[in-house]
């Protein structure tokens, strides 16, 4: 394969552990392909207006405590240290694409670029190529979030997208809004964070007997029956990134490494976010979801992906069930699934940047 110049555009200064790993894993596996890669620096003061303020209240309206603040702090700072550490372009602004550098391959995604409803990243045209220099422009894992194919998307936009090289998804909605807006029948990659696992060193995270509970917001039934099965195995609940006062402990200002080595020591997984799934498959541990409406769409889609339909629970899952899930570890039926999509995923990347 020749090394050429490459940049990845995507979410990475979220101040979300997905949003961090999935970037790290995508600009990582370019270096190590042999590519002269980086992220595109992009900065836009409003946007990161709502990023701080989405990462300090992030259960709004409902108001985070006085005594949380300073957590969340914390795990804002960490996370924009370990940006730090990425290799990044040039800053321009997200208005002024022309100003950032020139590429012989510029690669959109992952996470949810395309996605129209994003609070402040839907619809800005940079993610669909406008403005950027580049020889050749490639998808990789993109996806329109909770965008759903039956809103379609309109002509100007879907003309935007005909600019690709190549196009790849890493979600079944998403690709049905390719195919059905440019006639293309994009590949579906799987998440850099399955395809590029992240690697640290080992580390004794002391949650070996926890169970880690990611995400915010979740049902009460989810609660009680949660609550139930840690307490009959004396497991402990440990939520980490945010508050959740139904918990034995809560490490609200991890960082990312710190989220990374929790969710490969913990016993179990109970999340609604989508990260959470990916991590919980990435180390093979028992995990349910519930997911919230955000990611009523992303979740299910990875969970038809990959053939773990099984583990999204409701409110009319028996509450043995849901027990169930939590001791079962992910079916060798998944990991093979896996497996072979990283093969296909792998081979779709060769295809686009040769």
């Amino acid at each position: 394969m020749v090394s050429c110049r490459l940049g990845v555009l995507t979410f990475h200064r979220s101040v979300n552990y997905g949003s961090f790993w999935q970037a790290a894993c995508l600009v990582g596996a370019m270096q190590s392909r042999g590519h002269d890669a980086e992220l595109l620096d992009h900065d836009c003061p409003a946007i990161c207006h709502a990023e701080l303020r989405c990462a300090l209240q992030p259960e709004l309206p409902k108001r985070t405590a006085r005594d949380l603040l300073n957590s969340y702090a914390e795990k804002t700072r960490k996370l924009a240290k370990a940006v730090g550490g990425l290799p990044l372009s040039q800053r321009f602004p997200l208005q002024q694409p022309e100003l950032a550098a020139d590429y012989d391959v510029i690669v959109v995604g992952s996470d949810e670029v395309w996605n129209f409803r994003h609070p402040w990243f839907g619809s800005k045209p940079v993610f669909f190529g406008d403005g950027l220099k580049a020889d050749r422009l490639v998808s990789y894992a993109a996806s329109f979030g909770n965008h759903s194919r039956w809103d379609g998307i309109s002509d100007d936009w879907a003309r935007k997208l005909e600019r690709f090289a190549s196009l790849s998804v890493r979600d079944g909605n998403s690709e049905a809004l390719v195919r059905d807006g440019t006639a293309r029948g994009p590949a579906i990659v799987l998440d850099p964070c399955l395809q590029f696992p992240p690697t640290s060193p080992a580390a004794d995270t002391g949650t070996s007997n926890c169970a880690i509970v990611y995400g915010h917001g979740f049902p009460d039934w989810l609660k009680r029956r949660v609550r139930s099965w840690a307490d009959s195995r004396s497991v402990k609940l440990v939520s980490i990134g945010y508050s959740n006062d139904w918990v034995d402990e809560q490490r609200i200002d991890a960082g990312p490494l710190d989220f990374s080595e929790a969710m490969a020591g913990a016993r179990a997984v109970v999340t609604n976010f989508f990260h959470g799934c990916v991590f919980a498959l990435l180390n093979g541990k028992p995990w349910v979801t519930a997911p919230s409406a955000y990611r009523s769409i992303k979740i299910p889609d990875l969970a038809a992906l990959l053939g773990t339909e099984h583990r999204i629970v409701g409110e009319n899952s028996p509450a043995l069930y849901v027990g169930e899930l939590l001791d079962t570890p992910v079916e060798e039926r998944v990991t093979d699934r896996i497996e072979e999509l990283r093969v296909s995923s792998g081979r779709y990347l060769d295809d686009a940047l040769s």
